[in-house]
């Protein structure tokens, strides 16, 4: 038949990048969560360890109560966002079925990872492509956005979220076609045109999904940043305040001045770690 050699050839490739992307979704997925349970420790840790020592100090310096109470709005509007998140999106595990054998298992991922990873990515990307804020969405939206991403498959729940859900970071499954339980390679969707055509057509979508993938890898660099400064910031303010505690007087105006210039430091920390807080990746 004609053109048969380059129909496979381009099936071929089509499905080593749909391979590629899969592999650094799921790497986005994990960076991701482990983002947002860093954030969580900030939410929760560092915030109360932060509020507790300003409490007790005596006389502390106004950049530090101003600092902390910096620090305790921005880990509100963090918390904000998830109850919001929590609230109006009814995760539902539903997927189309119908996918071909073979194909992208829709729904696996979202029925494994959808409570945490939802959230997770929700937080971390603040953009879909439509120039939407993912946590601004409302209702079933703002569920498909993260969990069409997530799993590769269609939603069954919520309707026109699925609109929302095809422009999440351009990634709603390789470049759109997983959305609705179908693979290109091996699903027969290319069985009524001729081979020349199906190679055309494959290598269009090839070269989407490695544009794709191209703009996963950067992000994903970016995320790792983000996770390992937010752990470093939230390590060191941790760290500080219980030595500030053990070894410090509990009246700053009998600090030291190697003790005035640790608690600066801690400012400082404070003050960068609120800002990370809420800090989001755009694909």
């Amino acid at each position: 038949m004609l053109n048969f050699d380059a129909k496979d050839k381009a099936l071929k490739e089509l499905k080593q990048a749909i391979e590629r992307h899969e592999s650094i979704r799921e790497q986005v997925k994990q960076i991701s969560i482990y983002l947002f349970e860093q954030r969580q420790k900030v939410a929760s840790e560092v915030i109360k360890a932060a509020e507790t020592y300003v409490n007790i100090l005596a006389n502390s310096p106004k950049e530090f109560d101003q600092a902390v109470s910096a620090f305790r709005y921005q880990v509100n509007c963090f918390r904000n966002t998830i109850q919001e998140l929590e609230r109006k999106s009814n995760v539902s595990t539903n997927v189309a079925a119908g996918g071909a054998a073979g194909g992208v298992a829709a729904g696996v991922g979202v029925a494994a990872f959808a409570p945490t990873a939802a959230m997770a990515i929700a937080t971390t990307f603040g953009t879909a492509s439509t120039g939407t804020a993912i946590a601004s969405l409302s209702g079933a939206a703002a569920t498909n956005a993260a969990l069409a991403w997530l799993g590769g498959g269609a939603i069954a729940a919520g309707g026109g979220g699925m609109a929302a859900g095809n422009a999440v970071l351009a990634m709603a499954g390789p470049v759109g076609w997983t959305i609705g339980g179908v693979t290109l390679v091996g699903s027969g969707v290319f069985m009524n045109i001729n081979n020349a055509k199906i190679a055309e057509e494959a290598t269009e979508k090839k070269y989407e999904i490695l544009s794709e993938i191209y703009s996963l890898t950067r992000v994903s660099e970016e995320i790792k940043q983000l996770s390992q400064k937010t752990k470093k910031l939230a390590d060191a303010c941790l760290a500080t305040i219980t030595y500030l505690r053990g070894k410090a007087p509990q009246n700053y105006t009998q600090f030291s001045q190697e003790q005035k210039e640790l608690l600066g430091q801690l400012i400082n920390c404070i003050r960068s770690l609120g800002e990370l807080l809420n800090t989001q990746t755009v694909l």
